[in-house]
């Protein structure tokens, strides 16, 4: 008979056999027995409420407004490229008027140096003929008030011989024709310059107009890039607004698809869920019926001699070849994995209120009591450093730190917390964390020479 440990209540009372039993008796448990398949037959789960489904035109609006955001976005797409595409144009424009600008600068500079090189030269031209006429003025007034003959007299009677007397009478000649002859030269010097001084001066004015209107004409070229830039710059700022509407609208848009997809598959397993919840009542009915029609049998068959020795109500299970046991007996009424869009993270085995729970693994009891949804829970830390994890228990009989061995009473089967129906929920994190790193009990237990059937 298994033993309870101090502060534990036991598995069950032992019970003294009855020779003669009366065929009643038998009868009732075998309707009892019906009873409590039936009562077990539902699912022990809790159904959460649907999540939000949004209806058609909900999605049809959605869906015309990303549209139309798209359109619009792509609308001031291409009134960017075109904005773009004329300031490049104008820019071109505003980079050739700059250039004119400043090959008419240059040109009117050159023409500046020239009037001014012009300037100088007819002024050296006039101080020339100036001086020129200066110096035949001053012969002719020497001539005038001496005489040609006495001049000339006194130029050759100063003479040192004969010779001189020659040359000095040749030289009076030529003297007054060359200064005639440069004295006509000279003017015409002058006037020449003086023409080529106005041209200069004409030039210069012209490439002072010139100048004038490349400057113009930069300016207007400079006053158009900028406004282009400008207008560049609006639509791009319209376009990021509108990027942002349309952004708005895909994610609403996306959030009523998901919406609808969740609710979609919320309806699709509670139908699975209803469906497996019909097939296990009539499945339990079943068994009901089987087990009422071996009672009635049992009732009219004679009743064994009872044995002299009394047993347990309840036996713990024997453990696997690798240390394992199954947590308790009973029918598995959810399985491991997705539920309505949330992750089931454990095995349910429904049984009646008060069946043994027992230690699936060595190890030491790591918490009891008050549970999240659970209501009360017991957490094992196993020698393989996987935790274990009991819920919805109805009466834990260890407590934290105690040492616990496979197939060891710990709790009873209960129906507290977040719960339809009397049943164990069972998980496994062989990553050793106390809550979360499930994963599916039972090709971990099947690993381990423990089988769970129904999943």
């Amino acid at each position: 008979m298994l033993q309870s440990r101090s502060g534990r209540r036991p598995p069950g009372r032992a019970a003294t056999a009855r020779r003669n039993r009366r065929p009643v008796r038998a009868v009732l448990a075998g309707l009892l027995t019906g009873a409590v398949l039936l009562a077990t037959a539902a699912p022990a789960l809790a159904v959460p409420p649907p999540p939000p489904n949004p209806t058609d035109g909900e999605i049809a609006d959605a869906q015309a407004t990303q549209e139309a955001a798209a359109a619009e976005v792509g609308r001031l797409q291409a009134e960017v490229a075109l904005a773009q595409t004329e300031l490049e144009r104008l820019g071109v424009q505003a980079e050739a008027a700059g250039t004119a600008y400043l090959a008419a600068e240059e040109a009117l500079q050159l023409a500046q140096a020239a009037a001014d090189q012009a300037a100088a030269d007819l002024e050296a031209a006039a101080a020339a003929v100036d001086a020129a006429v200066a110096r035949i003025g001053g012969f002719a007034h020497d001539s005038y008030m001496n005489g040609t003959t006495l001049t000339t007299a006194a130029a050759l009677l100063d003479s040192a011989g004969p010779g001189e007397l020659v040359q000095r009478a040749a030289l009076l000649d030529y003297v007054g024709d060359v200064q005639v002859d440069a004295l006509e030269e000279l003017e015409i010097a002058r006037v020449r310059q003086a023409n080529a001084e106005s041209a200069a001066r004409d030039t210069r004015d012209q490439m002072a107009a010139a100048e004038e209107q490349a400057a113009a004409a930069k300016a207007a070229a400079d006053a158009q890039v900028a406004a282009q830039q400008g207008a560049v710059q609006a639509a791009e700022a319209n376009k990021t607004a509108l990027d942002q509407q349309l952004r708005d609208a895909q994610i609403r848009l996306l959030e009523l698809q998901g919406a609808r997809d969740a609710y979609a598959e919320w309806q699709r397993q509670k139908d699975a869920e209803e469906a497996a919840a019909r097939a296990a009542a009539a499945r339990a009915a079943e068994e009901a019926a089987a087990a009422a029609a071996a009672a009635r049998a049992a009732a009219a068959a004679p009743a064994p001699a009872a044995p002299a020795s009394s047993g347990a109500a309840s036996t713990a299970p024997a453990a696997s070849g690798a240390g394992y046991v199954k947590p308790t007996s009973g029918r598995t009424s959810s399985c491991y994995g997705v539920r309505w869009g949330v992750l089931h993270g454990g095995v349910d085995i429904a049984a009646p209120i008060g069946t043994p729970i027992y230690a699936a693994a060595s190890g030491t009891v790591a918490r009891t009591g008050p549970a999240t949804g659970f209501g009360l829970a017991v957490y094992i830390r196993g020698d393989d450093g996987a935790v274990t994890v009991y819920g919805h228990v109805n009466t834990e009989y260890v407590r934290a730190g105690e040492r616990v061995r496979a197939g060891e009473l710990i709790a009873e089967v209960g129906n507290r917390g977040q719960s339809t129906g009397p049943h164990l929920h069972f998980e496994v994190h062989p990553s050793g964390a106390m809550y979360g790193g499930q994963v599916d009990p039972v090709p971990w237990l099947r690993a381990r020479g423990v089988s769970i059937g129904g999943c």
